[in-house]
């Protein structure tokens, strides 16, 4: 079997930041697998193949037991909570927690928070300032974790620490990570669930209608959440259920106003279309790691079990060999699967309230601010894996 060809970029140089996309070119030229030096793992960068990565079962988010890594003791609160997430785990385990969750986090429950989401649409619009001003922090930031803490029943109030809280944690899983970021994601893990554990024995003695009351009933199989799994499952909802969507509400407004926003992309027939567009034109994840469990030839190399390999999920998204003219943003194109939520067994169990709530804030944004342009060009700023911008300046 041919060597894997190999590249190097680093994810935090800034040219890379702002415009990851001429590198994934690079490497998609490459072949289905290339070597990415500073990750020390094979890439891919191709919309087939990355798919069937993210469905192949040799594959998975589980480090193989015999090669999990001694975790220091200082990095335990968040290591801990990562124990119990579904996010991280295979078979058994995940589909006894994602079942779990799903008897919850229902599609009825969802779509019942539209109207709900939209007059918190309209109120954030009312209080936006005079003059120019950062519309993340005013509108993007605000409607994820305001809703998916009015989900799990977690009081409007917190809404800054969740902030606060999610936004140290998932810095752990960005290449700017260094000990200070570590020192923060610390301190925010063991905050965070000391918060969720008061606040989950809480609901135990008190029921409500709301999420963590339901996660706590739900049952599979005569099996409930433990504490620590019901924690942690409701940490990475108030994370992952916001993270995702302020970077894509971000990165779809900035994409919007640079292409001139026209009417039938909004409309009530135009906005589902226009949603996959964003999602698949700036996605806000762009690597997904997975370990392979036993030895394998994929596409023509050899991987050994533990070995990593990444799938890029925005390079996937901007594939011509799937998707016609790719770099253009074009929200009237034909719909067609994008990797932005990714696939298979780890498929995000969010993407329904992602989808409402960008198909709920977009409209109502520029129906009540038709003149919406920017004050300035708008930065992304360094998160990679992530992908979202530093401020999105803009005068109404």
């Amino acid at each position: 079997m041919s060597a894997l060809p190999r590249v190097s970029q680093s994810p935090t140089d800034p040219g890379f930041v702002q415009d990851p996309y001429p590198f994934y070119d690079r490497v998609r030229a490459l072949g289905p697998l290339v070597f990415w030096e500073e990750y020390k793992m094979p890439v891919a960068a191709g919309a087939a193949e990355v798919n069937a990565l993210l469905r192949d079962r040799r594959l998975g988010r589980e480090v193989p037991p015999e090669m999990a890594p001694e975790i220091p003791a200082r990095l335990a609160p968040f290591y801990d909570i990562e124990a119990h997430s579904m996010l991280e785990l295979e078979p058994p385990r995940h589909k006894r927690l994602r079942s779990l969750v799903l008897r919850a986090f229902t599609s009825r429950r969802i779509a019942s928070m539209g109207p709900e989401i939209e007059a918190l649409c309209h109120d954030l619009v009312d209080a936006f300032p005079e003059g120019d001003f950062d519309l993340l922090p005013a509108y993007c930031t605000q409607i994820p974790v305001i809703v998916i803490a009015r989900l799990l029943g977690v009081p409007e109030a917190m809404a800054p620490d969740l902030l606060r809280w999610s936004n140290d944690m998932v810095a752990m899983y960005q290449a700017r990570r260094d000990r200070a970021v570590e020192d923060r994601a610390m301190a925010a893990s063991a905050e965070f669930s000391a918060f969720m554990r008061d606040y989950v024995e809480r609901r135990r003695a008190d029921p409500r209608d709301d999420l963590i009351t339901e996660l706590i009933a739900a049952e599979e199989a005569g099996e409930r959440l433990s504490t620590d799994e019901l924690i942690t499952t409701c940490i990475l909802l108030l994370n992952a259920g916001h993270e995702a969507t302020v970077h894509t509400m971000g990165n779809g407004v900035k994409a919007l106003l640079e292409a001139g926003v026209r009417p039938e992309w909004l409309s009530s027939r135009g906005i589902e279309g226009t949603v996959e567009e964003v999602l698949r034109f700036d996605a806000p994840l762009h690597m997904f790691t997975r370990y392979v469990y036993e030895d394998v030839e994929l596409f023509g190399h050899a991987l050994m079990r533990g070995d990593q390999v990444a799938c890029l999920l925005g390079a996937a998204n901007r594939d011509p060999a799937f998707f016609e003219d790719p770099g253009r943003f074009d929200p009237l194109r034909p719909v067609k699967p994008n990797a932005s939520f990714g696939a298979g067994i780890h498929f995000c169990v969010g993407a329904p309230l992602a989808r409402l709530e960008l198909q709920i804030a977009l409209p109502v944004l520029f129906s009540r601010l038709p003149d919406l342009r920017l004050a300035e060009q708008p930065r992304y700023a360094d998160l990679y894996h992530f992908h979202g911008l530093e401020r999105l300046m803009v005068r109404g």
